[in-house]
């Protein structure tokens, strides 16, 4: 990437939680370039072989921002969730360094409004959890739907007796479908620590991330 202004297809991921990692990772396995940023070594250093670029970030500030190459992404996402401050300054630095689109995601209501008051798109899973009957009407399996790009997204899929008691291990999402799984809703309990032993249950809500093609493919075998 250059140092001048020009924007291409490359996602910029800040943080790198379990959250931030699984859409990296997804998106650097399906042959996206993805520039990652966090402020620690350990997990920048766990996934620096599998991103084309992934950089120390101490502090977010806009000259740090700028430093990185934020401003030469076509979408960042902005995955820093449990430090409020620190995600609406990052957030508002991205905005302001003209990256013309912005994901962040939210972890109450004050910050979802803040959020999307600056001018980011917002992912937020309460809020979202809210309208799942809407979205049931259109698509009964398929609940929550983000677009990333045209090509990726981030989808929630309410499972059906398909994968009853199979471990997260043995539906091995990754290789049959090119899939992560970020996260399972279950009942009023978000599981965010998915571990290979990990048991799914029907009518459990499970978020993955990968291209629109494999996530269709993976609505359609859940469905049949």
């Amino acid at each position: 990437m250059t140092g001048n202004h020009q924007v291409s297809h490359v996602f910029g991921i800040i943080g790198l939680g379990r959250f931030g990692t699984a859409l990296a990772e997804t998106l650097a396995e399906n042959g996206q370039e993805v520039l990652a940023l966090d402020n620690s070594e350990s997990k920048v250093r766990d996934i620096q072989d599998k991103v084309q670029q992934a950089l120390v970030a101490p502090i977010l500030d806009k000259v740090t921002l700028k430093e990185a190459g934020i401003q030469n992404c076509g979408t960042v996402i902005v995955c820093i969730g449990e430090n409020v401050e620190a995600s609406i300054l990052t957030t508002l630095n991205v905005i302001e360094l003209e990256v013309p689109r912005v994901i962040a995601k939210a972890v109450s209501a004050e910050h979802w409004r803040v959020l999307q008051k600056i001018g980011a798109e917002v992912v937020y899973p309460e809020r979202d959890r809210a309208v799942r009957l809407a979205s049931a009407l259109t698509r009964p399996r398929a609940l929550d739907y983000i677009d990333l790009s045209v090509e990726y997204a981030i989808c929630e899929v309410r499972l059906s007796a398909k994968l009853d008691g199979k471990t997260i291990l043995e539906a091995d999402l990754r290789h049959r479908f090119g899939l992560n799984a970020v996260a399972i809703v279950r009942g009023q309990e978000t599981i965010v620590e998915i571990s290979p032993d990990l048991r799914l249950m029907k009518d459990d809500y499970l978020a993955v991330v990968g291209s629109k093609d494999n996530v269709m493919k993976f609505e359609k075998f859940v469905a049949s």
